[in-house]
C-alpha cells in the first residue's frame, strides 16, 4: 500500500483534521513519531493511527501530545472541536481497509491474546478488545492479581465502573488562567486540594484532573519570564512528582516512571537540591515497589548524599534504604537503618513541607512493612493493628493499605480467620480507590488463604475480591 497523503481533502472529517494538526506540529518540531511517542508516553503504533484518523483519540492523549509538542493548548482545543463535530457512531474513523475500527471484536495491542468476550457482570470473563481509551485495572490472571491496560468500555461493561471512573472536574481551564495576574497560589492550592482528595477517594479519580492542570501550568510557565518562571517550574516539578505517585498507586508503572523522571530533570534545572533529594527518594520507593530493590539502594544512597545533613529529607532517604534491605532479605542492615532513621529524626528540625508527616509512629509503621517482608509476621501484625487504631478517618485510602498489609501479616501468623475478616474490610476500599497497593496486598493474601478455603470467612473474602477484579478467560 502506498503512503497516505498528508493533505486534507475537502470532505475530511474532524478527526482527520485533528490528525493533520498533530502531524503539522510534530513535523514543525522536527520530531519523528518514535521520539514524540516516547516524550508523550504513548504507544508508537497508536500515534501513527492518531495522525491517520484510524484510531479514536482519548482526551488524555491529546493533552499529553499538546504538552510534548509545546502546542500551548492548540491540540486540546482542536480535540474539543473534533469531539463536538464528530459523528457519535464513530464512522469518521477509518481503518487502512476503509472499515470502521470501533467494533467489539478488535483487540488492544499487548493484551489481545488474553481473552475473548464471555460476559458482562462482575467476576465473569471479559474481552480486552480495542477501544477509544484504556485504563490500568486489576485482573486475575493465572491465579494472580495483576494490573493490565484494558479499554474503558470493557471495564464499564464488566460492572466495575469504579475502576473506569473519570476524573474529578478540573477546577480551572487554561483559558480561564490566561487573565490571572499571579497563578502560582492558584496552582499551589489546587495541588493541596488534590492531595486531600486523594486521601479520601484514592488516585484513580484524581490523576486525570492533575494531568490536565499540569498541562495548564506548563503552558503558563512557558509564557512567564524571570522569577515567575522559576517559581512556576518549581511548582510544576511538584506536580510531576505527585502525578508519578498517583500513577504508581493505581498500578500504572510506565506513567509513574515517566512523571517521576520529568520531575527529577526539572529539579536539576531549578537547582532545588531539597526537591532533588526528595525525588531521588521517590525513585527509590518506586524501584523497590516495582521489583528492583538493588536499584532502590543506590537511589536511596544518592538521596541521602543530596539531602542536607540533619534534615528530614535525610530521614526519608534512610527509610527507603531500610525497606530495600528488608526486601533483599538483609534483616540486620534493615533494622540498623531504621534505628538510624529514628536517631536522625530525633535530631532533625522542621523542613516545612519536607517530611512534616514524619514521626516515630510513621517509622514504626514503615518498619512493620519491612518486618512482614522479612517474615516476622507477629510483630508486623501487631504494629499494623496499632497504626490502624490511630489513623484519622480522612485517610481512607491509607486505611485500606494498612488493613490489607495487616491482613497479610495475620495470615503469615496462621490466623486465617482474622486475616480474612480484616482483608474483607480492605476489599471495599480497594474498589472505591483502585489503589494498586491495596490490590497487591489483597492478591498476596488471596494466595496465602487459598490452602485454608474451608476456614471461617476465607471463602467469603475470596469471593468478594473476585467481584472487584476482571477475569480474563
Amino acid at each position: 500500500m502506498g503512503q497516505q497523503s498528508n493533505e486534507l481533502t475537502p470532505d475530511a472529517g474532524p478527526w482527520h483534521r485533528w490528525g493533520y494538526e498533530l502531524r503539522q506540529f510534530r513535523e514543525a518540531r522536527r520530531l519523528s513519531q518514535q521520539v514524540l511517542a516516547r516524550k508523550a508516553l504513548i504507544d508508537r503504533s497508536h500515534l501513527g493511527r492518531f495522525e491517520r484518523a484510524e484510531r479514536p483519540v482519548p482526551r488524555h492523549a491529546a493533552i499529553a501530545l499538546d504538552e510534548a509538542l509545546d502546542a500551548a493548548g492548540a491540540l486540546v482545543r482542536c480535540w474539543d472541536e473534533a469531539e463536538r463535530d464528530a459523528p457519535q457512531d464513530g464512522s469518521a474513523l477509518v481503518s487502512r481497509a476503509g472499515t470502521a475500527t470501533h467494533g467489539a471484536n478488535t483487540r488492544v495491542h499487548g493484551v489481545s491474546d488474553l481473552v475473548t468476550l464471555a460476559g458482562s457482570t462482575p467476576g465473569q470473563a471479559v474481552s480486552l478488545g480495542d477501544d477509544t481509551e484504556t485504563v490500568v485495572v486489576p485482573a486475575r490472571i493465572h491465579g494472580r492479581i495483576l494490573f493490565v491496560p484494558v479499554p474503558r468500555r470493557v471495564v464499564l461493561a464488566s460492572g466495575l465502573a469504579g475502576l473506569a471512573a473519570t476524573s474529578i472536574p478540573a477546577a480551572a481551564a487554561a483559558t480561564e488562567l490566561a487573565d490571572m495576574a499571579s497563578p502560582f497560589e492558584h496552582f499551589a492550592q489546587l495541588r493541596r486540594v488534590m492531595i486531600q482528595t486523594d486521601n479520601l477517594i484514592g488516585p484513580r479519580h484524581v490523576l486525570p484532573a492533575l494531568q490536565q492542570h499540569l498541562v495548564s501550568l506548563a503552558t503558563r510557565r512557558r509564557a512567564a519570564r524571570g522569577n515567575d518562571a522559576v517559581e512556576l517550574l518549581a511548582l510544576e516539578t511538584r506536580y510531576e512528582e505527585l502525578a508519578g505517585w498517583f500513577a504508581q498507586d493505581i498500578g500504572d508503572e510506565r506513567t509513574a516512571h515517566g512523571h517521576t523522571a520529568k520531575a527529577l530533570d526539572a529539579s536539576h534545572i531549578t537547582g532545588d537540591t531539597d526537591l532533588t533529594a526528595y525525588i531521588l527518594g521517590r525513585k527509590a520507593q518506586l524501584a523497590v515497589d516495582t521489583g528492583h530493590p538493588v536499584d532502590a539502594l543506590g537511589l536511596a544512597a544518592a538521596a541521602r548524599r543530596t539531602a542536607r545533613p540533619g534534615s528530614r529529607l535525610e530521614v526519608i532517604a534512610v527509610l527507603h534504604e531500610a525497606h530495600a534491605h528488608a526486601v533483599l532479605g538483609e534483616g540486620a542492615e534493615a533494622h540498623r537503618a531504621y534505628d538510624t532513621a529514628l536517631t536522625l529524626l530525633d535530631r532533625a528540625g522542621t523542613d516545612g513541607v519536607w517530611g512534616s508527616w514524619l514521626d516515630t509512629a510513621y517509622i514504626s509503621t514503615a518498619r512493620a512493612r519491612s518486618l512482614a517482608a522479612l517474615g516476622d509476621y507477629e510483630q508486623a501484625a501487631a504494629d499494623f493493628d496499632t497504626a490502624i487504631a490511630v489513623l484519622p478517618p480522612a485517610y481512607r485510602r491509607d486505611r485500606g493499605v494498612y488493613l490489607a498489609r495487616a491482613a497479610r501479616a495475620h495470615a503469615g501468623t496462621g490466623n486465617m480467620t482474622l486475616a480474612a475478616r480484616i482483608g474483607g474490610q480492605a476489599v471495599g476500599i480497594a474498589a472505591e480507590t483502585g489503589s494498586a497497593r491495596i490490590f497487591g496486598q489483597l492478591g498476596r493474601l488471596d494466595q496465602a488463604l487459598a490452602p485454608a478455603a474451608a476456614e471461617d470467612g476465607v471463602a467469603e473474602f475470596r469471593a468478594s475480591l473476585d467481584r472487584i477484579v476482571l477475569h480474563p478467560a
